[in-house]
C-alpha cells in the first residue's frame, strides 16, 4: 500500500485539533515534502525521521517521491510532536506496518536520531481534548508524555520509549499474535502518587501583624486578591510566601486545569500534581510574560497561575501596561489573547497577592525612621496603581514595621495547619450555600446570600459615600464581609463584618494619608 494515515494532534492554546499524517509513496525523482502549514520545526522532521529509521534498521524508501501532508492545511503546525506519526506513516505506506492496525490510536512523540522518543509540551491538554471527546481511541506517547496524559480519568494511554518499541507491536506478526491483548512492547504508564502534603513555611514563624495575619486568613477563605502595603522589612514577602499553604486543596478538575496549562508551558512536573502553583515574576516582566502571546500564543504567568497564586512584589514597579493587563483576568478569571494571524485563551482563575512600598523611600508612616519623599513624590509612586486596578483588589491592609522589642517578644501566633482549617471550613460553606466563592458572587447572587439587614445596608451605603467607592468597590467589600461572616459561621452579613472588611480595604489610603 503506498498511502497511509495516521492520527496525531495540533495545539491551539487550551485546545488539541485532530490532525491526520497522510503519507503517500510514489514513483519518481527521490524526494521528501511535507505539506500542510508546517512550521520550521516540523518541515526538520525530514531529517529526524530519515535518520531514526536508518539507525532502527527499518527501511527507508529512498527510491520513492515521499510526499507528507499535516490536514486541514490551514491548521498550524508546530513542535517535534509529528515526528512519530510521519515515521509511522512511512512504515505502513511501504508495507512494513499494519495500516490497519494503526486505526484507533493516536501518535505524538519527537524522534531522536537513534529512534529514541522524547516528550512533547500539551499531552495532558491532547488527552483533555480525546476524554471530552468521548472517542475509543488510545494514546501513545514518549515518557514523562505518556504519564501526563494518563492523569486524565479513563483516557486510555501507552508509554514508548523507543520507536522500534511501536513498530514491535504494529508489525503484521506481532498484530496476529496479539489477539487484541496489550500491546506489544509498549507499557501502561504508572498511577501517579498520591501528593505529598504541603511542606511550605509556616504562618507561625511570622510575629505580630495580627491585622495582616487576619487579612491572609480572610483572602483564603473567599478566594479575594489582597495587597501588603509596608516598609522594608515589615514582613510583606514573609506573608506572601505562606498564602499557598492556607488555600484548600483542589478538586480533580482544578488540578487537570492546572497541570494542563503548566504542561503546555513544558514545565510540568508529576511531583506537583494537585498542588497549588505559586508564581511570582520579578518586577521588569512584561506585559506579554504576565498575561501571554507570542506568535504562536503560549499562556503568560498568570495563567500558569491558574488555580494557585501570583505574587508580585514592588507591585508599582510593574511596567504600567503589564499591570493594565491585570484588570480583565482579575474579573473574568480568563485572557483572551487575539493576534492577526491566531488567537487563543487561556484560564486565569488565579489569586493576586502584591506588595509594595508606601512610597519611594519606603518609610511612609515608620513610626522609628523618617520618610524623605515629598507629598508630590509620594501621590506619584502611589499613583503608578491606577484606581480600576485598585478597585479590583479586595483587601488593601498595612503591613507595620515592628520595634525591635515588640519583634523580639511577640509570641508565635497560630500554625498555618490551625488557620488553613477555619479557611477550608469557610470555603466549604460557601461552595454548599452557591456554588461558587465569596469572590465570584455578583449582581442577584450577591445580594441573595449577603442578605443584609437593614442597619448593615444603612452603614454600608453609609461608608461608601464618605469613601468615595465605586459600586464595583462597594460589592467587593460586601464579598470580603461575607467571607467574614463564612469563618464566623454567620449566615447573614451583620454590621460587624463589614465593618471589619471596610478597615481591610485601607491600607493604602491610610499610608497616604499618614503625614511626615
Amino acid at each position: 500500500m503506498s498511502l497511509a494515515s495516521i492520527r496525531s494532534r495540533a495545539l491551539l492554546g487550551m485546545h488539541a485539533a485532530p490532525v491526520t499524517v497522510e503519507v503517500h509513496l510514489a514513483n519518481g525523482l527521490p524526494s521528501f515534502t511535507l505539506v500542510g502549514l508546517a512550521d520550521v520545526e516540523v518541515k526538520e522532521a525530514r531529517e529526524r525521521v530519515r535518520s531514526a529509521l536508518l539507525n532502527c534498521g527499518l527501511d527507508f524508501p529512498h527510491n520513492k517521491r515521499i510526499t507528507v501532508n499535516l490536514a486541514p492545511a490551514d491548521l498550524p503546525k508546530d513542535t517535534g510532536r509529528y515526528d512519530l506519526p510521519i515515521a509511522l506513516g512511512i512504515l505502513a505506506a511501504s508495507g512494513q506496518l499494519d495500516a490497519a492496525a494503526l486505526e484507533g490510536h493516536e501518535f505524538m512523540g519527537e524522534l531522536s536520531l537513534a529512534g529514541a522518543l522524547r516528550p512533547v509540551r500539551g499531552a495532558l491538554a491532547m488527552s483533555l481534548a480525546l476524554h471530552a471527546s468521548a472517542e475509543p481511541v488510545a494514546l501513545v506517547l514518549p515518557p514523562h508524555s505518556a504519564e501526563e496524559a494518563a492523569l486524565v480519568p479513563g483516557a486510555q494511554v501507552w508509554r514508548a520509549a523507543h520507536l522500534l518499541e511501536v513498530v514491535q507491536h504494529f508489525r503484521p506478526a506481532a498484530t496476529d499474535a496479539d489477539g487484541g491483548g496489550p500491546p506489544a512492547g509498549l507499557q501502561r504508564p504508572a498511577p501517579p502518587a498520591p501528593a505529598p502534603a504541603e511542606t511550605g513555611p509556616d504562618l507561625a514563624e511570622v510575629k505580630g501583624q495580627a491585622a495582616a495575619r487576619r487579612a491572609l486568613e480572610i483572602a483564603a477563605a473567599g478566594a479575594h486578591a489582597l495587597l501588603l502595603v509596608g516598609p522594608p522589612g515589615s514582613g510583606k514577602s514573609m506573608l506572601a510566601q505562606r498564602f499557598a499553604g492556607l488555600l484548600p486543596p483542589m478538586t480533580v478538575l482544578q488540578a487537570l486545569e492546572s497541570a494542563a496549562v503548566a504542561s503546555l508551558a513544558g514545565g510540568f512536573r508529576l511531583e506537583h500534581w494537585s498542588r497549588r502553583p505559586t508564581r511570582s515574576p520579578h518586577h521588569s516582566a512584561s506585559a506579554v510574560a504576565l498575561v501571554g502571546g507570542g506568535s504562536p500564543p503560549r499562556p503568560g504567568e498568570i495563567s500558569l497561575a491558574h488555580q494557585g497564586v501570583l505574587f508580585l512584589d514592588e507591585l508599582p514597579e510593574f511596567p504600567r501596561a503589564a499591570l493594565e493587563a491585570l484588570r480583565e483576568p482579575l474579573e473574568t478569571g480568563r485572557i483572551h489573547i487575539a493576534r492577526a494571524a491566531r488567537q487563543s485563551e487561556f484560564p486565569a482563575a488565579f489569586q493576586l497577592v502584591a506588595a509594595m512600598n508606601p512610597c519611594p523611600c519606603g518609610w511612609l508612616g515608620c513610626a522609628h525612621k523618617a520618610c524623605r519623599c515629598s507629598p508630590d513624590q509620594v501621590a506619584r509612586y502611589q499613583g503608578r496603581l491606577s484606581g480600576p486596578l485598585l478597585d479590583r483588589i479586595d483587601l488593601q491592609v498595612e503591613v507595620p514595621a515592628l520595634a525591635p522589642q515588640e519583634l523580639l517578644e511577640a509570641a508565635s501566633g497560630e500554625s498555618s495547619a490551625q488557620v488553613r482549617a477555619r479557611c477550608i471550613a469557610a470555603r466549604e460553606r460557601a461552595i454548599a450555600r452557591q456554588g461558587c466563592p465569596n469572590q465570584a458572587l455578583a449582581g442577584a447572587p450577591l445580594d441573595e446570600h449577603a442578605a443584609l439587614d437593614a442597619p448593615a445596608r444603612s452603614f454600608l451605603q453609609s461608608a461608601a459615600t464618605r469613601l468615595g467607592w465605586s459600586a464595583r468597590a462597594t460589592h467587593r467589600v460586601l464579598r470580603v464581609a461575607r467571607s467574614i461572616a463564612d469563618l464566623a459561621g454567620e449566615a447573614r452579613v451583620a454590621a460587624p463584618h463589614l465593618a471589619e472588611a471596610i478597615q481591610l480595604r485601607r491600607g493604602l489610603s491610610k499610608a497616604a494619608g499618614t503625614g511626615h
